[in-house]
């Protein structure tokens, strides 16, 4: 196998966790509306447990996106 080949494969594959952060930035979002319909006066009280979830979970994209141009791009 090329190396270009192989480090186009392996770019590829670490994209796969930039999916995974879309998946799980819909779903904390969707899951927050959810309980704040359901419960609006403790919508408040859960508002910083979002913002918490929203930046590990866009944290995990991100790195994956520089270990992604890492593999392009330093090797």
């Amino acid at each position: 196998m090329d190396l270009a080949a192989a480090k186009m494969i392996g770019a590829g594959l670490a994209c796969i966790a930039i999916g995974g952060a879309g998946i799980g930035i819909g779903d904390l979002w969707g899951k927050y509306l959810e309980g704040s319909l359901r419960n609006p006066s403790a919508a408040a009280s859960q508002f910083t447990n979002l913002l918490l979830g929203f930046a590990l979970v866009e944290a995990t994209g991100l790195y994956a996106l520089v270990i992604a141009l890492i593999i392009l791009f330093a090797f």
